[in-house]
């Protein structure tokens, strides 16, 4: 589920204007039908039509209100992911860093021979782990022990 909020919005807004556009189009047809000046059962007719098809318009009007509406949870639940997604692997790039370092002093330890150490198997676990690329949708995928994501 990628996308850019920002542009999902501008659809969104678009559809209401569109709405909008729709539903004076369905006013003014009903007022073109009901100023005609001529009468009888053939007026009455087009005026029935005319209200038929602003009916029809105005229902239009509706979906496209509600297309909006679907937009903007999409775009809501797209930025609830990003926000996921970017907390995630901060969480993930900062074990790994933290192991890293972990590792790096058991190495000078070892190296200075202050004392024998055995690497923790989680350290080297996020050593050799191959994070996905920044923003990626694989993140939510992580499984580590320490990462958390629903």
């Amino acid at each position: 589920m990628y996308g850019d909020p920002t542009v999902i919005r501008g659809l969104a807004r678009t559809l209401r204007d569109q709405a909008a556009d729709i539903r004076t189009e369905a006013d003014h047809l009903v007022g073109l039908a009901e100023d005609v000046p001529w009468t009888g059962l053939s007026a009455d007719a087009m005026r029935r039509r005319a209200r038929g098809r602003a009916g029809d318009l105005r229902r239009t009007a509706s979906e496209h209100d509600a297309a909006a509406d679907a937009l903007d949870r999409h775009a809501r639940e797209v930025e609830r992911l990003q926000e996921l997604i970017a907390a995630t692997e901060q969480r993930v790039r900062s074990l790994m860093d933290a192991a890293r370092e972990r590792l790096s002093t058991l190495a000078h330890q070892l190296l200075d021979g202050i004392r024998q150490a055995l690497p923790d198997p989680l350290d080297e676990l996020l050593d050799r782990f191959v994070p996905p690329p920044s923003g990626s949708r694989e993140w939510l995928e992580v499984d580590l022990p320490g990462v958390r994501t629903p």
